[in-house]
């Protein structure tokens, strides 16, 4: 029925398109009958044959995209699968839009089962060469608004695949009283499998949360309000779960080449009056500060608008239409004068700023429809402009001038009320006469402007000088908006105004107490607009305080405000850390999200005071600082470049990565990439799913600890009843072998009727080797993370083979790793995922010994104690005498337990009484005969269960209790 369905869709297509996308529809469809055979002789359907005489290109299989977003700060990890259905090479591409604002931290390929991971790596410096011959290209690479290109090229083995896996940050900025989260669903084909899942936590409760209609360039948000077919939202009061995922024929009623567009989420949240949010976890804070329902400042602005000629047309038509908008929505209090620049300069209201009276607003759209452009031919503002041409650009003599008068007005007006002063500058094009210095065009705005306003530019097109108003804009307490050609300019030059057209604060100043906090971000702010937000991190110190005294001092348009209290965020971490523990899988992984923020604005932060720095000392203590953070983050930055890991076993790079944000040092991306041999490459057809073999020690479920003893030829099981957010300690030998292994417990209810409170099941199991070099693997029910060399993150649905320094990490798809180390010792770690979960069910994982041959005899943990461990079983309750050393010691235990045993354990000189049991191991595949030991495990372990806690997932420190324990050991073995 399917496929019939697909031929009929494909039947009203004009057969007039092109064949090659028809191709396009289907070739990642198992529908088909055939597999685009290379040779003749079989009989194939007539639609194969015209198929077949193209060239088959690698088809995007599967396009995920999911993300979390925890207090505004956006975890993104897009996956991409291609298939080559041919049987030579091809070239497999994977292109993606990402936010201009975002980094990368992660991006690795998989080849069939061959993991390629990146690493980051600091840029070295750069010496002469290609600056000015790399000019031009830079320039028109960075046209888009707020998107870059990322983009990858590989050959890819016949009759294989490769997987794409992308992650990056972001912290979303507020604008017009909405957080907007935008990705891109461009796969530039139709795809099988399409997905995006977008996982929101907001600790303070979402006011407002919409999914806007997908937008394309150049039709912004017109048409339907709706949110796209195949959407749906969940929503409680703190969190959102919004999931697209169109079918194949829904896709291609939006676009039949797969360009779906931007898919948008808008939301807010709720606020308190008061300092802000403060929010704390792990010695990290964030402050966000976004005040509401305050009046008004009243603003002082100056319009510099380029009409020399490359503005003719509909570029100075859309200027227009936008400035008429604009200028209507200016306040009765509100200042303000108009200034053209071409290669001559005209203003509107010589040497003075006027009210914004009906009269005044009337008078100033008369002189904007009067303005005009030369209409000489537009390419002679793109190189040395003729001096007796009017069509020129002046960019300096423009600024000069708008500046003047507004800083004149300024001095007029000095005890006047408190009012704002800004110009926006509105170009689409380079200086070509006059001061055409971009250096010197900075200095010059600076030494006229002297702290008294904001500049903000606006660039329109591809031929604009960005790095020169990026800079005019950050030097002088301003931002840079970028309208690419084909976009709707009135409405985005509208948009841009909107945000600065309502200021309410000015001299804004964030103050913390110094013995509590350092190493804060920006919190100095010249102007607050409504609608926005002011973000700024730090680190906690003196954690035995559990109060952050927080002050804000701001100017309104006639008072000083000055805002001060204590902010209790102990309790405050307390409170987010079960919100995300109580919240999504994908939101408890990126716990951490505070101190990645940190490093996320700090990073930003120094390379915005690198810009402005004119000392070439500074600017180079303020790069080698930008890069240890970025290393450390693992952020791609202007300062880093993205590196692939290469196989030794192969020839002839053959991968090409490119990336565009708006510094030009990203452009050093070398090949890495390459081509597996034919000889040693393997088919995705042939491959077999790889056996793992499972052994009974393990700890899985609720958790069911089962440990087996083979010189007894005995299998004994216990429960630890934990808590949620218990870390315990399941393998201890960090001083012989270097291994330890931890696991973090995660809660549920308790079925109805049952005989628990609760249920509690790993969500998180650390593997930390320090022999012979340091390395961790972090497993969740959804991904695994490498670090050790390099930093890899590998989805949990994807079949792969890592190794590393001495590990091997085998990862079957939606079943299980296996973690071999040294070749000795192997863990293996079971998956299990719910599609649909009862209420006390949760995705969780299994941990299970395969092989203990590198541990040492003193291994110890909840697990590894019993490695070199022998016991007995008399089967009688009370014959006990047998196997009791000390009776009168056990005396009152076994009284109080005994009465339902079936039988006596003897282990490391207890008694305990047991009961049989059946326990099922490996997704339940393997049924166990075992004893069974109540009470948590009393006396069959050392201590108690909770001497096993651990504070973090990465603690591998041997506690002095179980120090002291074993040094009494060795001695008793000496003797």
């Amino acid at each position: 029925m399917e496929r019939t369905l697909l031929w009929l869709f494909l039947g009203c297509l004009s057969w007039g398109q092109k064949v090659e996308e028809i191709q396009d529809y289907v070739s990642d469809l198992d529908l088909f009958p055939f597999d685009f055979p290379d040779s003749t002789g079989a009989r194939v359907a007539r639609q194969a044959n015209v198929l077949q005489r193209l060239e088959i290109k690698p088809h995007i299989t599967e396009f995920t995209v999911k993300s979390t977003i925890i207090s505004r700060y956006a975890f993104t990890s897009v996956s991409c699968t291609i298939l080559n259905r041919a049987s030579e090479s091809r070239e497999a591409v994977f292109q993606l839009q990402l936010p201009s604002s975002a980094f990368i931290s992660n991006f690795t390929i998989i080849v069939g089962e061959q993991v390629y991971p990146s690493r980051m790596i600091a840029k070295e410096k750069r010496h002469g060469g290609n600056k000015k011959k790399n000019q031009k290209t830079e320039t028109a690479e960075n046209a888009e608004s707020d998107m870059d290109i990322f983009r990858v090229a590989t050959k890819l083995p016949g009759k294989d695949k490769a997987i794409f896996l992308l992650t990056y940050e972001e912290l979303l900025q507020r604008r017009l009283g909405f957080y907007e989260y935008v990705v891109s669903v461009r796969p530039q084909q139709l795809v099988g499998k399409l997905f995006v899942e977008v996982n929101l936590l907001e600790q303070s409760g979402i006011k407002h949360l919409e999914v806007a209609p997908l937008r394309k360039a150049g039709n912004g948000d017109k048409g339907s309000q709706s949110p796209p077919v195949a959407t749906k939202i969940d929503q409680t009061r703190t969190t959102a779960k919004i999931v697209f995922k169109p079918s194949i024929v829904q896709q291609a009623s939006i676009d039949r080449k797969g360009i779906l567009g931007d898919f948008i989420i808008r939301y807010d949240v709720n606020r308190e009056p008061s300092v802000g949010d403060v929010q704390a976890m792990n010695g990290f804070f964030v402050h966000y500060f976004a005040p509401k329902d305050l009046t008004p400042v009243p603003k002082n602005v100056v319009f510099v608008i380029d009409n020399s000629a490359s503005m003719l047309g509909l570029k100075i038509k859309q200027t227009k239409d936008a400035l008429f908008t604009i200028l209507g929505d200016l306040r009765n209090e509100d200042h303000f004068n108009i200034v053209g620049f071409s290669s001559r300069i005209k203003v509107w209201q010589q040497d003075r700023l006027v009210l914004a009276t009906p009269n005044n607003i009337k008078d100033a759209k008369k002189f904007i429809h009067l303005m005009s452009t030369s209409g000489v031919n537009p390419a002679t503002t793109r190189s040395n402009c003729p001096e007796d041409l009017h069509d020129c650009t002046n960019m300096n003599g423009g600024i000069q001038t708008g500046a003047k008068v507004l800083t004149d007005f300024i001095a007029k007006n000095v005890n006047s009320p408190k009012s704002i002063s800004l110009i926006i500058f509105i170009t689409d094009g380079r200086p070509t006469i006059g001061e055409t210095n971009s250096s010197k065009i900075v200095a010059n705005t600076k030494e006229v402007n002297k702290g008294q306003f904001c500049l903000y530019s606006i660039g329109i097109g591809k031929d604009v000088d960005f790095k020169l108003l990026e800079r005019l804009s950050v030097e002088n307490c301003g931002v840079l908006w970028k309208i690419p050609e084909e976009e709707d300019a009135s409405l985005l030059l509208k948009g841009f105004y909107d945000q600065i057209g309502t200021p309410v604060l000015s001299d804004i100043e964030i103050g913390y107490s110094k013995r509590r906090a350092a190493y804060t971000t920006q919190n100095v702010y010249a102007n607050y607009f409504n609608g926005s937000e002011i973000v700024i991190a730090g680190k906690l110190l003196n954690t035995s305080s559990s109060d952050l005294h927080v002050q804000v001092s701001a100017r309104t348009s006639d008072k000083t405000v000055l805002l001060e209290t204590d902010v209790p965020v102990s309790k405050n971490g307390d409170i987010l850390h079960k919100e995300i523990t109580s919240a999504e899988e994908g939101i408890q992984e990126n716990g951490n999200y505070i101190e990645r923020l940190w490093g996320y604005l700090t990073i930003k932060e120094l390379l915005k005071t690198r810009m402005k720095s004119n000392s070439v000392k500074k600017r180079e203590a303020l790069t080698d600082q930008a890069k240890n953070l970025s290393v450390a983050y693992h952020f791609l930055t202007p300062v880093t470049t993205l590196k692939l890991e290469q196989d030794m076993n192969v020839q002839d790079p053959l991968t090409d990565i490119s990336h565009n944000p708006s510094d030009e040092s990203f452009r050093e991306l070398p090949p890495v990439l390459q081509e597996q041999s034919r000889a040693t490459g393997s088919s995705s057809k042939t491959r077999k799913k790889m056996k793992v073999s499972i052994s009974k020690t393990s700890v899985d479920g609720d958790p069911h600890f089962v440990v087996d003893f083979p010189l007894s030829n005995i299998t004994v099981c216990f429960n630890i009843d934990g808590e949620p957010d218990d870390i315990l300690r399941l393998v201890s030998d960090n001083k012989h072998s270097g291994v330890t292994v931890n696991g973090k417990l995660i809660g549920a209810p308790a079925p109805v009727n049952g005989h628990k409170k609760q249920r509690t099941y790993f969500s998180v199991l650390t593997i930390l080797v320090t022999k012979p070099v340091r390395a961790y693997i972090e497993a969740t029910p959804s991904r695994v993370i490498l670090d050790s060399k390099d930093r890899l993150v590998l989805p949990c649905d994807k079949t792969a083979t890592v190794e590393s320094q001495g590990l091997l990490i085998t990862l079957n798809a939606n079943s299980n790793i296996t973690v071999t180390i040294q070749d000795t010792i192997s863990f293996v770690i079971l998956f299990h995922q719910y599609k649909n979960p009862a209420p006390f069910q949760r995705n969780h994982l299994g941990f299970y010994i395969a092989n203990s041959k590198g541990l040492s005899p003193n291994t110890h943990g909840l697990l590894g104690q019993f490695l070199y461990t022998s016991v007995k079983i008399a089967t009688s309750p009370t014959s006990t005498s047998s196997v009791l050393s000390q009776p009168d010691q056990e005396e009152q235990y076994l009284q109080t337990y005994n009465e339902t045993a079936s039988a006596m354990l003897k282990a490391k000189g207890h008694v305990i009484p047991v009961m049989k049991k059946q326990r099922k191991i490996n997704n339940g595949k393997e049924q166990v005969d075992c004893w069974f030991v109540k009470n948590n495990a009393a006396r069959l372990i050392d201590g108690e269960y909770k001497d096993y806690l651990v504070s973090h997932p990465f603690d591998s420190e041997t506690p002095s209790w179980l120090t002291n324990e074993l040094n009494e050991t060795v001695m008793d073995s000496a003797k």
